[in-house]
């Protein structure tokens, strides 16, 4: 590998071949100040030499621009159509205009610190600010793209890894009481009876609104009984449902109550019923929760949640969400004493820690519980 060296005023540029660029195909150099005597800058040079052709340094012509649009299509295809989507606008929207010129090698950590402050302060549409959630995501897109720019070798080191986006303050969970789920239930049973059975399956399994539309027949193991849940439906804006692996890319099984069973029965011989007059049949491979005869397309999961918005407001409880089903299903069982190894399994979540970084609170609550019946245990054996 070449290398140079000249005196600038009372030290000297070090300068040495650093391969085409990848994205331009321009030859790069990489350059270097010492200083010292000229021996000692002809050393350094040899050695600043072998340090760039075994990768310490990767100067590169490269912008973030260019950086953002190669790794955005590079990993589009692993990225559900909703995550894409937002992927995509935080891109344009946020980081483009700011750092779409600014040279992948001359990022540092500083700027991005800054910027994620005047996102803070006014990032948002008409120069409203931008919540600490939405300046996260806007970091985690960063962190991401620039760790593939570390592993490309267009840089040396990721610069998002020690930026400091703000900090986002969990929400307090209030999960609907008993009373309110098994009068959404009842309610939606009254308009749309399939719509009730989709409810009563959301907040006795604790699965998600996506992965309840994935469901198929073939799914359901009416013996044991139990239901598999392996997939989820995905919806993008203007783009048909599509099916995905569940969110941690794993199948679970959760173990069903016999009043679910005998709602799941009752659906199905309502669909095989349907079918029949439409001169067809229920495939096992077809969709639990779906418009068609057979079953063949599942229900968009924004129509879902739709429907679920008009059945709270028919029953007066405009402060429940759809997802707030889930955080029903684990709060209870949580409070129940079930461990949180086995809520965390029928959540879906990626380990117990999830569970607990979530609903830690009620584990609290479980504990105080546990506390009080050992020390009525205990108790017992004291003599007066």
């Amino acid at each position: 590998m070449r290398g140079t060296m000249r005196r600038r005023g009372d030290a000297w540029e070090l300068r040495a071949y650093a391969g085409r660029d990848p994205v331009t195909g321009r030859k790069k150099t990489a350059t270097k100040t010492f200083r010292g005597g000229s021996r000692e800058a002809e050393e350094a040079l040899a050695a600043f030499v072998t340090e760039v052709a075994g990768g310490g340094h990767a100067v590169q012509d490269a912008t973030m621009g260019d950086l953002l649009h190669r790794w955005f299509d590079m990993t589009k295809g692993d990225l559900s159509p909703s995550t894409a989507r937002e992927y995509e606008r935080i891109i344009k929207v946020h980081i483009l205009p700011t750092f779409g010129k600014v040279p992948v090698a001359r990022l540092r950590t500083a700027q991005l610190d800054a910027f994620y402050a005047k996102l803070r302060d006014g990032g948002g549409k008409d120069g409203k600010p931008l919540s600490p959630a939405t300046v996260r995501q806007v970091h985690a897109v960063l962190r991401r793209a620039l760790r593939q720019a570390v592993r490309w070798e267009w840089i040396t080191t990721n610069p998002a890894i020690h930026a400091s986006p703000p900090r986002v303050t969990k929400p307090h969970l209030q999960p609907p009481s008993p009373d309110d789920v098994v009068e959404l239930i009842a309610v939606a049973d009254e308009y749309d009876a399939d719509f009730g059975c989709y409810l009563r399956v959301a907040a006795t399994t604790g699965a998600r609104r996506g992965e309840l539309c994935a469901l198929r027949w073939r799914d359901v193991d009416f013996d044991a009984p139990a239901v598999t849940i392996s997939h989820s439906i995905a919806e993008g804006r203007g783009l048909r449902p599509t099916e995905k692996d569940t969110k941690t890319h794993s199948a679970r099984r959760i173990a069903l109550d016999t009043l679910t069973v005998s709602a799941l029965k009752k659906h199905r011989k309502k669909m095989e019923s349907r079918a029949k007059t439409c001169t067809t049949t229920v495939c096992e491979d077809g969709f639990i929760f779906s418009r068609d005869p057979d079953g063949a397309r599942p229900w968009p999961p924004n129509d879902v949640t739709k429907w679920f918005i008009a059945a709270r407001a028919k029953a007066g409880k405009q402060n429940v969400r759809l997802h707030d089903f889930r955080h029903f299903a684990a709060t209870r069982l949580l409070a129940a004493g079930v461990p949180v190894r086995t809520v965390s399994g029928r959540l879906g979540h990626a380990n117990a820690a999830t569970t607990l970084g979530v609903y830690a609170h009620f584990v609290e609550e479980s504990d105080r519980d546990a506390a009080d019946i050992l020390g009525e245990l205990v108790g017992r054996g004291k003599k007066g």
